[in-house]
């Protein structure tokens, strides 16, 4: 006899990318402070394109598939910002280099513009998380203070700036971190336990119980 195939379920892809975002953006905010004295960041490129672009990109198309619409938007979003971004820095294609003579000052402009859409976009994805967990809401929003302080970098071609941004993005990270392992440390894989609260719900009205209800509700039920 035929048997009907079982449904398929995949594993909450929430922790692949938020590792893989926090891995990245920790990586090139070491680098925007300019730690052990590193001052070109090329190397960000492969890591960039890979595991910031690929793996956050992958995990966004199976959150979507778990009806995580939220997850899905912001891991394909900031999938794609990292592919966008290692693709202008490769060498070859000559991009960030075709800013030369009368545009070598036009770069910083169109950094900046550049920076300033994913600001926009980090503001509204934060607007979505104010029910999610407390951290995850925070990983959002001192990402957009991050993309603030880098955009106002590239416009004004400030290095305070972006090492201000680079110390916010390490903040961001470690928010990014914990969440991730937070979500993945289930009871199935591990007995460690790491406290995950959700945002405080302002405004959200509570649906009452039967038990919860007035007598003026139950007399209006029962007529």
């Amino acid at each position: 006899m035929y048997q009907q195939p079982r449904p398929r379920t995949i594993g909450n892809p929430t922790p692949l990318g938020l590792y893989s975002f926090a891995c990245t953006t920790l990586l090139i905010s070491l680098f925007n402070v300019q730690v052990r004295g590193i001052t070109n960041g090329n190397l960000i490129i492969g890591m960039g394109l890979a595991c910031g672009g690929l793996s956050q990109l992958l995990a966004g198309m199976w959150s979507f598939v778990r009806s995580d619409s939220l997850g899905g938007t912001a891991f394909s979003m900031y999938g794609a910002f990292w592919i966008s971004y290692g693709l202008m820095h490769i060498p070859g294609l000559n991009i960030v280099t075709s800013y030369t003579g009368d545009s070598a000052d036009q770069l910083h402009n169109a950094e900046g513009l550049f920076l300033a859409m994913w600001f926009v976009v980090t503001f509204f994805t934060a607007g979505g998380a104010l029910r999610q967990p407390v951290m995850l809401f925070a990983t959002l929003f001192f990402l957009d203070i991050t993309f603030m302080m880098l955009m106002i970098g590239a416009f004004m071609n400030s290095a305070g700036a972006v090492k201000a941004g680079g110390y916010v993005g390490i903040v961001t990270c470690i928010c990014a971190f914990y969440e991730g392992t937070a979500v993945l440390y289930t009871e199935d894989v591990t007995p460690i336990r790491l406290p995950n609260p959700m945002m405080p719900q302002f405004g959200r009205r509570q649906r009452k119980t039967d038990t919860e209800a007035s007598p003026e509700d139950m007399q209006a039920v029962v007529e």
